[in-house]
Parts: C-alpha cells; sequence; structure tokens
C-alpha cells in the first residue's frame, strides 16, 4: 500500500512537471519539491535514465573527454551514475534548491544555476563532454538550445543528451540533429533508445528516450 500510494505521488510529479510553460515555470515547480524529488520520484518510479546516460558516455568516452557539465543536472543522479570525481564534473540547472541538493552531496566541482534558453556565457566553454537525462522533454528544453551548447565544449567533445522518445518526435529534434550534421557542426551522430525506468506497476513503467550522442566538430 505505502509503495502504491510513494508511486501515484511520484507520477503526479512527472505529470505535472511535463505541463510546465516556461523557465519561471520549471524553476518554481522544482524549487518546491528538491528536497524530496530523490525518494518521492526518483526511487518511488525506478528512474533509470540517468544511469542509461551515464552509460552510453561511459562507453563513447575517452580520457580526453572531461570535464563534464551535466546540463539540468537537478539533486545530481547523472553524475552518481557517472562516478567521476568531483573535480571532474560540473552541475548546471535552473532550480538553486535543486542544485543545493547536489551541493550536499559533493557531486561537483562546481554548481551552477542557468536559464539554458537564454544567456549561456555565465558557463565555461572548456568542457570535453556535455550529459543530460530529463531536461530535454515535454514542459523543458525543445531542440533549441542544441547548438548553443555547443559553445561551451572543446572541437571534438563529446554530448550524450537524454530526449523523452514521444518528445522528440513531436518536437522535431531529428530534423535539428540531421541539420547540425548536414552543416559539419556535429559528428558521428548516433540515437540509441532507452529505458527511463526500471520499476513496473506505474503508467509511466514503459517509457522510453533516445540516448543522442555525437561530437562537436
Amino acid at each position: 500500500m505505502g509503495d502504491n500510494m510513494e508511486k501515484s505521488k511520484g507520477q503526479s510529479l512527472l505529470e505535472n512537471a511535463y505541463k510546465l510553460a516556461t523557465p519561471d515555470d520549471n524553476k518554481a515547480y522544482y524549487d518546491e519539491f528538491a528536497a524530496t524529488y530523490d525518494d518521492d520520484f526518483a526511487y518511488a518510479l525506478g528512474y533509470h535514465y540517468p544511469k542509461a546516460i551515464a552509460a552510453v558516455y561511459s562507453e563513447r568516452a575517452t580520457e580526453q573527454d572531461l570535464p563534464i557539465a551535466d546540463i539540468g543536472c537537478g539533486t545530481g543522479l547523472v553524475a552518481v551514475a557517472l562516478g567521476r570525481a568531483p573535480q571532474e564534473i560540473d552541475g548546471v540547472d535552473i532550480s538553486e534548491e535543486m542544485l543545493a541538493r547536489s551541493r550536499e552531496k559533493g557531486l561537483y566541482r562546481s554548481a551552477m544555476r542557468v536559464d539554458l534558453t537564454a544567456d549561456l556565457s555565465p558557463i565555461a566553454n572548456d568542457y570535453g563532454a556535455v550529459v543530460s537525462a530529463g531536461t530535454f522533454t515535454s514542459g523543458h528544453l525543445g531542440p533549441e538550445p542544441l547548438e548553443p551548447l555547443l559553445a561551451i565544449a572543446k572541437p571534438g567533445a563529446l554530448f550524450v543528451i537524454g530526449v523523452n522518445k514521444a518528445f522528440f518526435e513531436k518536437a522535431g529534434f531529428e530534423a535539428v540533429l540531421r541539420d547540425m550534421a548536414a552543416r559539419n557542426v556535429i559528428s558521428d551522430l548516433r540515437m540509441n533508445e532507452v529505458p527511463m525506468y526500471d520499476r513496473d506497476g506505474h503508467d509511466h513503467s514503459a517509457d522510453k528516450a533516445y540516448a543522442v550522442s555525437y561530437r562537436k566538430v
């Protein structure tokens, strides 16, 4: 009974997140439940997505693909899955309260509050890799920041960007990515389907995402 109640709350958090419309909406929403995000959402629903993105990074990365920028880092679940030393990874998120949770865990060299739909200049520009899970989805980010994010990375940097599968198709991510590849601003584009959850019994158990990986030219 308790587990079902947890799942119901987690589902509500997820579904309300998909309905967000603006950066301010996102900031306020995630600030509100940052303290309970890991338990009420990630644990309750079996949020596997950060591990899936970390696994693609680990498969493709070389020793040059450091440091890492974790985009939309939240409470640091991707950083946990990556298992890198804090000095090798920085976190970026719009919610100061979510960043506060990640700072408490000691996961990042730096944790920066940045609106990814606006000015990216507060972010350094020397990253060897850029990763993201859970940020490119309904109510959050569309494909528009993908090309601007290249500016924070070194030539040859590895990108592993998770995109909710249904939203990937709805928002036209593939056309944007193919255009970037055709203009030779990215290379070695791959799109791997990955599971978002590893716990059965809730409405989103079967949800999928694409782990989109490529290198900056």
